[in-house]
């Protein structure tokens, strides 16, 4: 399952992503977690150091490889120069799987201990005084997408994006990139905007949306959080002495977090769990193609000079049958 975590800048959505990803470990389940925020705190949220989240392989800069590894041996694909972060996946294209080893993970994963188990953790690299003015195309984050149109998981395995924060996430096709999006709105106006502005954007490609709620702390808080979201409340979560302390970097173990907490986190778990019905992996294939022939059409072709809508193969389908593990 793909499950993404957007909000506001300070809603605490890399705080509950963290918090999830942690779970999902305790219950054994196999997790790569990508941080795709450009302000990269995922790695501390997790319990790296400073040091240890500094030395994370930025997967921006790893995009040649990128490239090189999924084109594989696709015949419509001329070269990795000519792949966009949108290009999709067709014949003889190496997938990507979440138990798997390949060179990409090799490359640009880490694998991260944790109290009741390991995750593989990802990072898109923060963005530098180099980074400015350039085009789409070399956006750090476009190597998450690349890799998510080639990523082929199953209903009992999981990939976690922290997203971008704000409506920044709406900045490519990324956001439909996922099984379940969870978006983290603190009960102010301004907590709850973001949530109106990606529930509006993202009415038109079927993205399943649920909010949860955090900094609750009474019942005003949480009839203020209903009536400004209705039935997209999924769950709240209020003061917690177990993130408290793991924001100091003294985190408890994992099992000590208050029960309601965990009891929150277990139907972000149930939630995306339940989405797997409605998975659809012919709309998800139209999707990645719309949006590629789109950003072939308003800049890909010039960039790379190649006409990027013969990329698309017509009879390919992503689908979990695929999920086979390929080798070389």
């Amino acid at each position: 399952m793909k499950i993404a975590f957007v909000g506001k800048g300070g809603s605490g959505k890399t705080t509950l992503s963290s918090l999830f990803i942690r779970h999902l470990a305790a219950n054994e389940a196999p997790v790569v977690a990508v941080d795709a925020d450009i302000n990269q705190h995922l790695g501390a949220a997790l319990g790296l150091s400073e040091a240890e989240a500094a030395a994370l392989p930025a997967m921006g800069a790893h995009l040649p490889l990128i490239k090189e590894y999924l084109r594989g041996s696709n015949p419509r694909i001329a070269s990795a120069d000519t792949m966009i972060k949108t290009t999709p996946p067709g014949e003889g294209s190496r997938l990507l799987r979440v138990r798997e080893d390949n060179p990409v993970y090799e490359a640009c994963a880490r694998t991260v201990p944790l109290d009741d188990g390991e995750i593989r953790l990802m990072a898109t690299g923060p963005f530098t005084e180099s980074d400015l003015g350039v085009s789409c195309y070399h956006s750090k984050v476009g190597a998450v997408e690349l890799c998510l149109n080639h990523l082929v998981d199953g209903v009992d395995e999981y990939v976690v994006v922290d997203m971008t924060a704000g409506s920044d996430s709406f900045a490519s096709g990324l956001f439909t990139r996922f099984d379940m999006t969870f978006l983290v709105a603190e009960p102010t106006r301004k907590g709850v905007s973001v949530y109106r502005q990606y529930k509006e954007y993202a009415r038109d490609f079927g993205v399943a949306l649920k909010v949860v709620g955090n900094k609750v702390q009474g019942q005003d808080d949480l009839d203020f959080l209903r009536e400004e979201v209705g039935e997209d409340l999924l769950v709240t979560v209020g003061h917690s002495d177990w993130v408290r302390a793991m924001e100091k970097g003294r985190p408890p173990r994992f099992e000590l977090l208050e029960a309601e907490n965990r009891m929150a986190l277990q139907a972000l778990q149930n939630a995306a769990d339940d989405s797997y019905v409605h998975r659809d992996w012919e709309r998800y294939t139209r999707q990645m193609v719309h949006f590629h022939l789109r950003n072939a059409e308003s800049w890909g072709n010039a960039k790379t000079g190649a006409d990027l809508a013969a990329q698309v193969d017509p009879g390919f389908v992503l689908d979990e049958a695929l999920a086979v593990p390929q080798f070389g």
